[in-house]
């Protein structure tokens, strides 16, 4: 079967451009694996008309509104790989499956490598989080910390001072220079020694950061900056790739198409910020990219 485009990733990225697309009548696949990255946090925040709702819920009503269009087609399931060149490749799935297509959107293939830390997996998205301005605002203004796992924790630990009082724990990964520790001061974020042991939930009350020396500190939120990787599928398409503090992303111009003529990236993929709305954005302009391409070669 061939499609103008197939859409690998169908979470907000990935719709985003679908819809371009769909709005352009062309003949779109999205494929999905159904494991969106922000599928452990309750809530959302931050993007306009949806600020507060459930990520699911997004994602169930914008497939509802793509799946309107009828030339889009939806198919669940996992890519193993992408073959051929502009206007022909082939697109092959875990199951055998092959589709043919036009053009390529990459919008999925991120994965996050959380601290080894006891107790923070399961706080992942809940408690834990990486972004101040997904989910700082309802933490309240007592009881952030901030776990480092490297010197990337200052970054953490100068702009939370906005959202409440701020605690780092250096957690033994990293040693402030004497111009760090000025800036810290500065902001007022309050600097712990000493590495972390575990984290225990206090069910609605927060968490407690327990260190390795006994001390216990009772906080609302942690946050940590998670280092991003790439899933196999990503080195397997070759597109050329750029170094982020957070780690490799696919790199794209201004118009989201990367190194190979054909295939265009979108979302987390190719930026190193989980938003939605950033991801929304990103898919609308990979989308738009994309139907341009078909209509004027890449």
């Amino acid at each position: 079967m061939s499609f103008d485009a197939v859409i690998i990733g169908g979470s907000y990225a990935g719709m985003a451009a679908g819809l371009q697309l769909a709005r352009a009548r062309r003949k779109i696949l999205l494929i999905d694996a159904g494991q969106p990255r922000n599928r452990f946090a309750s809530h959302s925040h931050g993007f306009l008309t949806q600020d507060g709702a459930p990520p699911a819920e997004i994602a169930a009503e914008a497939r509802s509104q793509l799946m309107e269009y009828p030339t889009v087609e939806w198919r669940m399931g996992r890519v193993e790989a992408v073959m051929g060149a502009a206007d022909n490749f082939l697109v092959a799935l875990a199951d055998g499956s092959t589709y043919q297509a036009r053009r390529i959107i990459l919008a999925a293939g991120v994965t996050d490598e959380l601290p080894g830390l006891p107790g923070l997996a399961e706080l992942w998205g809940k408690r834990v989080f990486h972004c101040p301005y997904c989910h700082g605002y309802e933490l309240g203004k007592e009881g952030i910390g901030v776990l480092a796992t490297s010197e990337l924790a200052m970054h953490h630990g100068l702009m939370l001072p906005d959202w409440g009082a701020t605690t780092l724990f250096l957690n033994d990964a990293f040693e402030p220079s004497a111009e760090q520790l000025a800036q810290l001061k500065a902001r007022g974020t309050h600097i712990e020694y000493g590495a972390a042991a575990c984290l225990v939930s206090q069910a609605e009350a927060g968490v407690k950061l327990v260190m390795q020396d006994g001390r216990v500190f009772p906080l609302v939120g942690l946050f940590v900056a998670p280092r991003i990787h790439l899933t196999p599928l990503i080195a397997q398409v070759g597109c050329e790739l750029e170094e982020s503090p957070m780690g490799c992303i696919v790199k794209t111009d201004v118009m989201q198409a990367t190194s190979i003529p054909g295939i265009f990236a979108c979302g987390d993929v190719a930026r190193a910020a989980g938003s939605v709305t950033f991801a929304v954005a990103d898919g609308a302009m990979a989308g738009l990219s994309t139907h341009r391409s078909l209509m004027f070669g890449c």
